[in-house]
């Protein structure tokens, strides 16, 4: 990463490559596969690693290195790489890191398909884990086993927007000579910086909040140089690199990461007020609510609340189907952070491998509803739901 002391939106904006002999004032896109070399010991020393040169989109591409650089400044990263999808960084960066027989320590409140990862694929390696409940960090300590080699958490957490206490898993990470991997999708860089709690890599599903507008799928991962290292290493060789399309995309969307972002949390904010004081709703739970449990933490280690509101409808799943059937202008999809605001069942959809009692421990319940708020106008937003709720 270059240092700098540049604000955080003038780094999204005029982080780029350097311009070409065309002087373009957008960085152009690089679709192709391969690059060429001058001569047989130029082609000799870039595969010998005595260059730092592209060779094949496969491994470093001009518009992926352009957003990992953006991303590394963003978060206080050392080095990083992007992927073809959020759970692509997921499963290459644990699979890069861990061996047979290693040990995993998650929070319980993690994303459906991770919780699948760990599982249902991993213990096909001997690769063992177990599960500390987010609101208990002080029995984390008593759960690591000689193994144990990752400490891994989301904060805010999907679905139920729980929050973590980045700083107490920094200090347990270094006590016990763990590394520390956080996603941070639900936060994006703007809005929280675990490195600076002690994270040592940091994972985003950038089809999310980074991209901002549904379009393209891609994951990346950031931190210290030495663990990146080896996770480029597994990666260059297994092929999850993301595509120099969807890196230029992505590059051009963490432009205005910062103003699309602000007015997603002004609204969660304004969503969040709203449906506590509704009559048909039994809890709401939003990071910068006062009424959130870990409201204090929050505070602490985020700039503002994020773009996701999860609730409960009173009436259980006959109620919450009901609603979801009388929605008219927000979308039904499972996606989140876009720019179109987009309410989720989890039980049904994102956390449907999740069996009930699983479910429950992360609490997940039958009338949960998560809401990505979008940028549409607050007021448009609150009138669809609250017909809906009718």
């Amino acid at each position: 990463m270059k240092e700098n002391n540049n604000k955080f939106e003038t780094n999204a904006i005029r982080t780029q490559l350097k311009r070409s002999e065309n002087l373009e004032h957008s960085v152009p896109l690089y679709l192709t596969s391969s690059f060429v070399f001058e001569d047989a010991e130029d082609m000799r020393a870039s595969f010998a690693e005595e260059k730092e040169r592209n060779i094949y989109s496969r491994y470093s591409n001009p518009n992926s290195s352009e957003f990992i650089e953006k991303v590394c400044q963003m978060e206080g990263a050392e080095n990083g790489f992007a992927f073809a999808s959020g759970m692509a960084a997921v499963f290459s960066t644990l699979a890069a890191l861990l061996n047979s027989g290693d040990h995993i320590l998650s929070a319980r409140s993690i994303f459906g398909s991770t919780h699948s990862l760990f599982n249902n694929f991993f213990p096909k390696w001997n690769i063992d884990h177990s599960y500390f409940k987010i609101d208990e960090l002080e029995t984390i300590e008593s759960l690591i086993t000689p193994n144990t080699k990752i400490l891994y958490a989301e904060t805010p957490t999907n679905p139920g927007v729980d929050v973590l206490d980045l700083e107490e898993l920094g200090k347990i990470a270094k006590r016990n000579n763990l590394i520390l991997i956080i996603d941070n999708c639900f936060a994006t860089p703007y809005l929280q910086q675990p490195i600076k709690f002690g994270a040592d890599l940091v994972i985003h599903s950038g089809t999310k909040l980074m991209d901002g507008q549904g379009r393209v799928l891609a994951g990346i991962t950031v931190g210290s140089a030495e663990l990146m290292d080896k996770v480029y290493r597994f990666s260059r060789i297994t092929g999850p690199a993301l595509s120099p399309f969807n890196a230029w995309v992505l590059s051009k969307s963490l432009e205005t990461l910062a103003v699309r972002v602000d007015r997603h949390c002004e609204n969660a904010l304004k969503l969040a007020e709203y449906l506590e004081g509704n009559e048909n709703i039994n809890w709401v739970k939003y990071p910068f609510l006062k009424s959130h449990p870990k409201y204090e933490i929050a505070k602490k280690q985020m700039k503002a609340g994020g773009c996701v509101v999860a609730f409960e409808v009173k009436g259980g799943l006959e109620a919450g189907r009901e609603f979801f059937d009388s929605i008219k202008l927000l979308s039904l999809s499972a996606n989140l952070g876009d720019s179109r605001t987009i309410v989720t069942h989890p039980a049904s959809t994102t956390h449907s491998k999740l069996s009930v009692k699983e479910r429950a421990a992360v609490g997940i319940s039958d009338g949960m509803v998560r809401i990505s708020v979008g940028l549409e106008h607050i007021d448009d937003i609150i009138a669809d739901i609250e017909q809906a709720l009718g």
